[in-house]
């Protein structure tokens, strides 16, 4: 199979999709009630579209194509009230997080589709763990030289989007130490990790062709890379993140990688390259692990500084970016979380350790998703 050509996009046009836990509403478990939901919904109008996951415990909710935070933030509060209106039917939860505190993969069924089956069958085990929640973020790009170019020069900046979006402190009922555990989930996989690093779409063509050739890969969906080329769709997809613990967070994280995009496409300041990938792994797991509080290593100067601190400077630098954007007010609730206010996984390990069950935590959860509007997932 060739690779597809790519397609026309409007540069720094976004989308966003969210994966999403359905839970039951007696011990807030994972619980199957995707295709129910589906079939509550089917025929009503909603911004987006809504489908099933790998799992039938889980759905995705995605936009349409956006300008911007606002148009983003409208049609995500759109499809979570939808989404929570049918919950309340079939008397299920709904709520975001990286992953289920204390879900047991076994009791996982894989939903009823050809791919799903597909993936079962090959990676076995691994499917039913991947009953994880992440956001992914579409940005569309000018060309497609650009798109590579613009996906080696945010590879710097995945910690800060694994940091910043970090909801996942526990799984099967243990405390993991993460901020970030759902990304453990991902690297099992063996075509996950970094795209190679070629800058022009013919030479990626080359590479996307002698994948095919060993029969590994039929298409991009088979590569589960933290951020990879969409061609079909003119953009890249930034696939890190957590899914948030509210919808107002999920479109602070899409506006805040928006801006980033328009600033390094507007000022090239450094020109990637293979080198910056040697502190890659590292960087990353130290945002996974420790969240702000990471060492993050710069991949030009080699110089330390927190990850957290190194997003405070990143955001002072495309301020007139995000202001130009309508992006402004999502960055500066973003700078809340790193100044002080904390991730989701901060706040939902805090809560867990007022002695609460997890069970209740996931309750709050889904209070959360349902009722608010602002990125701070403190009751409101």
């Amino acid at each position: 199979m060739s690779l597809e050509a790519f397609a026309s996009s409007r540069s720094l046009s976004l989308g966003v999709e969210l994966e999403l836990q359905i839970v039951n509403t007696r011990d807030y478990d994972l619980t199957p009630g995707a295709s129910d939901l589906l079939r509550v919904l089917a025929g009503k109008e909603v911004p987006g579209d809504i489908k099933p996951e790998i799992t039938d415990s889980m759905v995705e909710i995605s936009t349409d194509v956006c300008t911007g935070h606002d148009e983003a933030l409208t049609q995500l509060v759109g499809l979570r009230d939808a989404l929570v209106d049918a919950a309340r039917q079939l008397n299920i939860g709904i709520c975001g997080g990286g992953t289920h505190p204390f879900q047991h993969w076994p009791e996982r069924r894989i939903s009823d589709s050809p791919r799903f089956h597909q993936l079962s069958e090959l990676y076995a085990y691994l499917s039913k763990q991947f009953t994880i929640f992440g956001q992914h973020v579409h940005i569309g790009c000018p060309g497609a030289d650009d798109a590579l170019w613009l996906l080696h020069a945010l590879s710097r900046y995945v910690p800060h989007f694994i940091a910043l979006s970090a909801s996942s402190p526990f799984v099967q009922g243990e405390d993991t130490g993460f901020h970030s555990a759902r990304l453990n989930s991902v690297f099992a996989f063996p075509l996950s990790g970094r795209a190679p690093f070629v800058l022009s779409w013919s030479a990626f063509e080359t590479y996307f062709d002698s994948m095919t050739r060993t029969g590994v890969v039929d298409s991009m969906k088979d590569f589960y890379w933290d951020i990879r080329p969409k061609p079909e769709y003119g953009t890249i997809e930034i696939r890190v993140m957590d899914t948030p613990l509210t919808v107002a967070k999920a479109a602070a994280m899409a506006a805040y990688i928006q801006a980033l995009a328009a600033w390094l496409l507007d000022t090239r300041p450094f020109a990637p390259r293979e080198e910056d990938y040697l502190v890659y792994t590292f960087n990353r797991f130290q945002a996974c692990r420790f969240g702000f509080d990471g060492v993050y290593v710069d991949p030009e100067s080699m110089a330390h500084r927190t990850i957290g601190d190194d997003i405070l400077l990143t955001l002072t630098r495309i301020a007139p970016w995000a202001e130009r954007l309508g992006a402004d007010a999502a960055c500066r609730e973003l700078l809340r979380d790193v100044a002080g206010r904390g991730n989701d996984a901060a706040w939902s390990r805090a809560y867990r350790n007022e002695d609460a069950l997890l069970p209740e935590l996931v309750r709050q959860h889904c209070l959360t998703w349902a009722r608010s509007t602002h990125a701070d997932p403190s009751p409101v």
